[in-house]
């Protein structure tokens, strides 16, 4: 599968968004041991967009949305407008922002299930998702039932998995939904095997690092619910133990984390207005200030955050030196795959599942979050550099290693 520039890829059969002109990149195999890497096929200059990719799945995280922060429960969109976004991050329902005209959040095109009355940005996310998989998955008046076998397997997975989140159960519960409600199973069923898959020790240590020590064991009982509520036979083999946690794995290894915010969106569209000195200086204070004020009440905490399978996203292996990466910014799901570098046609593109902080640190420090976190040893340019520097880390990065990786890793689970 190959992506234009600027083209929109990872269309469901029947749809036209996948067409492509100019070939960008493309999937290669490199090796038994690698697997797969996403390859320039022409020239591409520094600050391209790479390509534009939907995800074949998606959901919010469990937990992020019982908090209220309200999304599109197809695309992920914020559907506060950026002001409802501050004020309820602020605790201050008297906040009022300027530039509200900057906001793009259209609530006149909001629509909800009529049934279940799970909300959308748009009347295209809502018929998209009951084309898909929503069928399935609604769960019409026993949206509060406790009892609903649905409602079980969601509760039972906030119960292990609490934030910073990095995956859901209810990712797998769409593709199982996905699989029973299209016309071309074999499709669909062939597109998730397109993800890599991983040998039953390292499944093993996947399932490990999502449910931790406390609820590692608990995968049966995950497994038993999932089964209650989604069983066809068509899939029989991914309600099988082993079937479950490689599934499991899968969306634990390739899951991409996604966050929207329409206060983020807000916030560059306000950087984008020509504005005399004096306002803008005043303007730059202001989200400045929010910011800060935001992060005392909420944390780091502010976007609508959950995760999705991107099929070229996830070929893209790790660089501590990336040439490009990954953003969201039309504050929905498609993700944005861009040139950090110029990169030249056959020259393999990369991304890093590291943030700016961690790839600053020893050669050492990065292997050891890759190793626990993807199951790794990395060996880009810049590793292979500082192979003969001692295998030490400073006082600084030890202690803030044990307690900031989950966190800062929260949506970088890609494809190793």
């Amino acid at each position: 599968m190959a992506a234009a520039a600027g083209d929109v890829c990872g269309a469901a059969p029947g749809s036209r968004a996948g067409a492509a002109a100019a070939v960008a990149a493309e999937a290669r195999f490199i090796s038994s041991a690698k697997g797969k890497g996403l390859f320039a096929t022409k020239n591409i200059r520094k600050g391209e967009t790479v390509f534009v990719e939907r995800p074949v799945v998606s959901s919010q995280f469990l937990w992020n949305a019982l908090y209220n922060y309200r999304a599109c429960d197809h695309c992920l969109r914020a559907l506060e407008t950026a002001e409802e976004n501050a004020q309820r991050l602020l605790g201050n329902s008297s906040l009022v922002l300027p530039h509200p005209e900057q906001c793009s959040i259209r609530k006149d095109l909001h629509q909800q299930c009529p049934r279940c009355q799970v909300t959308y940005c748009s009347a295209e996310c809502k018929q998209a998702a009951l084309e898909q998989y929503h069928q399935v998955l609604c769960l019409g008046p026993s949206r509060d039932d406790p009892t609903h076998p649905l409602n079980k397997l969601q509760e039972a997975w906030r119960n292990m998995h609490y934030p910073p989140e990095t995956s859901s159960i209810m990712l797998m519960a769409r593709m199982v939904a996905t699989v029973k409600q299209a016309k071309d199973k074999e499709w669909w069923i062939k597109a998730f095997s397109q993800f890599c898959n991983k040998t039953a020790n390292e499944e093993e240590e996947i399932v490990h690092k999502l449910l931790g020590d406390k609820f590692k064991g608990q995968l049966e009982l995950l497994r038993l619910l999932f089964t209650e509520a989604l069983y066809d036979e068509h899939l029989s083999r991914w309600f099988t133990p082993e079937g479950f946690r490689s599934l499991f794995a899968l969306v634990g290894t390739n899951g991409q984390g996604i966050g929207t915010s329409s206060l983020s969106q807000w916030v560059h569209a306000c950087d984008a207005l020509d504005l005399p000195m004096l306002q803008r200086e005043e303007l730059d204070a202001f989200i400045d200030q929010l910011y800060k004020d935001i992060e005392k009440e909420s944390g780091e905490f502010l976007n609508c955050e959950g995760s999705g399978l991107y099929v070229l996203q996830s070929c893209c292996n790790h660089s501590c030196i990336p040439n490009a990466e990954t953003s969201f910014p039309e504050n929905n799901f498609l993700l944005h795959l861009t040139a950090l570098e110029d990169i030249e046609a056959g020259e393999e593109i990369c991304i890093s599942y590291l943030d700016c902080c961690q790839r600053e640190r020893s050669r050492h420090s990065r292997n050891k979050i890759l190793r626990e976190n993807y199951l790794f040893t990395c060996s880009c340019p810049k590793c292979l550099a500082q192979a003969d520097d001692a295998d030490v880390t400073s006082d600084e990065e030890e202690e803030g290693e044990g307690e900031t990786d989950d966190a800062e890793l929260e949506d970088e689970m890609t494809d190793v």
